[in-house]
């Protein structure tokens, strides 16, 4: 693309090559990154079309929306100018949808491997710079009534509070529960704070008649399954 027609902006563009047009007439996956993230900042400067904005702002992030999606609303604001704290949560808003979106398992689908556990958290959990730990809740016949988040921390260490994970498994009827939380540090191996916590929920669990199919920890693109290495009641 030539300074005359990135000064001119998008519209000056054959209609194909416009990223909305280009959209609407070939449909998402025909848009490359840099096209989609155009679509979100909607607008570019004087200098600068939208595309050219999104170009620098992936340039920056290696090219890797995987890194795009560690950045807070601060950070992405302050890479490329002309990207605003607007334009900022419109990108931060998209990337949390999409990792929404790929989280969400069907109802009527039961959950049968540590696998499909991980699959349901890891793109919420893989990009954070801070452990989390989540509760996937589940009926007689393991299907997903609803997950939630009990625990938020640090680097190393989230308080858990085991009280509150039964507490809402009676509420919501559950036969089944899958522990999940991440390590920023890479490392998918359980620290013996993640065994005696386990431990504890398994025991507790068992008062009540609900069991603990699994904990899984997310590290990268890796995962640790306490189900599948034998260790849920060591």
């Amino acid at each position: 693309m030539n300074v005359e027609n990135t000064l001119r902006g998008i519209r000056s563009w054959s209609e194909d090559d416009r990223p909305r047009e280009k959209m609407l007439h070939k449909g998402a996956g025909s848009l490359s990154n840099a096209e989609l993230l155009a679509i979100l900042l909607a607008t570019g400067t004087k200098h600068y079309t939208a595309v050219d904005l999104a170009k620098q702002l992936l340039q920056l992030c290696d090219n890797q929306l995987t890194v795009l999606g560690k950045k807070d609303i601060k950070e992405l604001s302050a890479m490329v100018s002309g990207v605003g704290t607007a334009k900022a949560i419109a990108i931060a808003a998209a990337l949390e949808l999409g990792k929404r979106h790929a989280c969400e398992q069907p109802a009527e689908v039961a959950i049968k491997s540590s696998a499909q556990a991980a699959a349901m958290f890891k793109p919420m959990l893989v990009d954070l710079t801070h452990e989390e730990f989540w509760v996937l809740l589940l009926n007689r016949t393991n299907k997903p009534i609803t997950k939630f988040r009990v625990g938020l921390g640090g680097v190393h260490q989230t308080p858990v509070d085991c009280r509150m994970i039964l507490k809402q498994a009676v509420v919501h009827l559950a036969s089944g529960i899958v522990l999940c939380h991440n390590h920023p540090s890479g490392s998918c191996f359980p620290s013996q704070v993640d065994k005696m916590l386990t431990r504890n929920i398994v025991e507790s669990a068992k008062l009540l008649d609900i069991k603990v199919l699994d904990h899984i920890i997310i590290a990268g693109n890796n995962y640790y399954s306490f189900s599948d290495e034998n260790t849920l009641d060591v």
